[in-house]
């Protein structure tokens, strides 16, 4: 069995387009998930992060979700554009992208560094 050292859950969840709350399909998530998903394989990394379509998040009015294991760390407004950041600063660097993390994380502390990966 794989040892992963992150898993990167990406919400896909779906509501109808009217829903107040919104829907993270309807907003980018599966495209999101994909490139995050070709991100991790073209640096040779998908063996030690694995990222994973998620059901729903239940913050879909944060725009698209994903969160970060085992830290707990959760992203909202995640876009396209921000995954090779997310990548390089975090799942990588194990630095969290302070400007994507959602409100309301209070067990992170003032913990914002984790250790990088162990790349062999």
């Amino acid at each position: 069995m794989p040892t992963f050292q992150r898993h990167v859950f990406v919400c896909t969840n779906e509501r109808a387009a009217d829903h107040p709350r919104g829907s993270c399909k309807l907003k980018g998530g599966p495209e999101v998930r994909d490139k995050l998903k070709a991100a991790l394989t073209a640096r040779g990394i998908s063996k030690i992060v694995r990222a994973n379509t998620a059901g729903c998040l239940d913050q879909c009015e944060h725009g698209i979700t994903i969160v970060v294991y085992p830290e707990q760390v959760w992203y909202g407004n995640v876009t396209i554009a921000d995954i090779d950041e997310i990548i390089d600063s975090h799942l990588v660097g194990g630095k969290v992208v302070e400007r994507l993390l959602l409100p309301d994380q209070p067990h992170l502390g003032d913990q914002r560094t984790f250790p990088s990966l162990d790349v062999k």
